[in-house]
């Protein structure tokens, strides 16, 4: 399983540990990655998936997960969301095309 964020594309990033000496090793910085389950109102279901803490935040203020990917960028959405993302706007898209005219 990767460390990804599937909705926003954020994976481990590297750095340093640095001493009290000075020494430095070098480390990495992973994303904060919950499984969780969103619901989304067009589709009637819940729908699994990897994401960030601050994705999450970002779900919860956009005002849920039809409205986040509505805006969300095709080149940031793992494979699966964007097929998500496709029957979300063929099934009710009037929930998502009220949040594109927001």
């Amino acid at each position: 399983m990767s460390r990804v964020c599937e909705l926003t594309g954020k994976g481990p990033m590297t750095g340093n540990n640095v001493s009290h000496a000075n020494n430095k090793t070098r480390r990495r910085f992973l994303p904060n990655l919950n499984d969780v389950t969103l619901q989304s109102e067009a589709l009637g279901r819940g729908i699994k998936m990897r994401i960030s803490a601050a994705a999450l935040r970002s779900v919860d203020h956009r005002g849920g997960l039809d409205k986040f990917l509505a805006k969300a960028k095709d080149t940031e959405l793992s494979a699966r969301v964007l097929k998500v993302k496709k029957e979300i706007q063929k099934s009710g898209g009037n929930a998502v095309e009220a949040a594109v005219s927001e």
